[in-house]
């Protein structure tokens, strides 16, 4: 039971279909995780659970914008949106495992943990907002929340529409990492930094408080990771490994490579900058401080590639 990892799982790995987005479809999807994660934790693996949130926050603000044209009711701050789908999505996954857990006879028990994460008020990031959140706006809409909150920044986004964009500074503390290490000794299964984590800044006094942004998932389960000291970091996706030349005819899956090769590849642009690239950065982060291994993979495959029968892997 020495062995600790760290698994992500994408906001968009439950949100299987367009138009599938209500509670219970996520449910369903949330579900099938859990069972290859019981996989992991029935074969002798202690297990801590991150997540992602993008389009789960997006409906949230949406949902919020609604109500205050509709019905002028205050919006809601986007920090404590995503401390919302924190909670929400967390709930399905500790549901969903403690009921595969009462299934199989273990005796396991979840915790989830409405998590902060700390980043630099100086970021440069906060200089330029580029993290698009929420939905598209016609130009009408856009004008109107823009006058509503003169602090908002709204662009034009490829012609589809008028989005809001906004800071996404780098993850430098976990505010609960010594209570997620804390239950990870007395046992239990953590579901911890939801969607990269509510971001703060701290005040000269050590006092925090919350600040519209979005921290990148994968660059926040890297932290964590480092920070409990976890053995290995798997990062879920939608492909059962990592590829080079995708989509050409001398497409190449990667199984097992090490830092100086996954960095050549960086080099080459083998890796998409909306998907893949910050999964490969957040991995040889990882792999720089404390941690082994990291394996990219789909959940599906979870058992077989930890059993280094699947998935890519990356290591020292």
């Amino acid at each position: 039971m020495d062995k600790l990892v760290v698994v992500a799982i994408g906001g968009n790995s439950l949100v299987k279909d367009s138009g599938k987005e209500s509670v219970q479809e996520q449910y369903e999807a949330v579900c099938k995780i859990a069972s290859n994660i019981a996989d992991l934790i029935e074969s002798g693996y202690r297990v801590v659970v991150t997540h992602g949130n993008g389009p789960q926050v997006g409906i949230t603000l949406r949902r919020c914008e609604i109500a205050n044209e509709v019905e002028n009711l205050p919006l809601v701050p986007l920090a404590n949106c995503v401390a919302d789908t924190q909670g929400g999505i967390g709930y399905q996954i500790g549901q969903a495992l403690t009921n595969e857990f009462l299934i199989r006879k273990m005796d396991n028990q979840v915790a989830t943990i409405i998590t902060q994460v700390e980043v630099k008020s100086d970021d440069p990031n906060f200089e330029n907002p580029s993290k698009p959140v929420g939905s598209f706006y016609t130009a009408e809409q856009a004008t109107e929340l823009k006058e509503k909150n003169p602090n908002w920044v709204i662009i034009e986004d490829s012609g589809r529409g008028y989005r809001r964009v906004v800071p996404s500074p780098e993850p430098i503390d976990i505010v609960e990492k010594d209570a997620i290490r804390s239950l990870i000794d007395a046992g239990f299964v953590v579901i911890a930094v939801g969607g990269g984590g509510i971001p703060v800044v701290k005040a000269d006094n050590g006092t925090y408080s919350g600040i519209d942004a979005v921290i990148d998932k994968d660059f926040a389960t890297s932290l964590l990771a480092d920070q409990i000291q976890a053995q290995a970091l798997i990062m879920t996706t939608g492909v059962p490994q990592v590829f080079i030349n995708f989509g050409k005819p001398n497409q190449q899956a990667l199984e097992t490579i090490g830092i100086s090769e996954t960095k050549q590849y960086m080099e080459e642009n083998q890796f998409p900058k909306g998907s893949m690239l910050p999964k490969i950065e957040a991995s040889l982060k990882f792999l720089e401080n404390s941690g082994n291994k990291v394996i990219i993979t789909n959940p599906e495959s979870l058992k077989d590639a930890i059993n280094n029968k699947a998935g890519t892997h990356i290591v020292k």
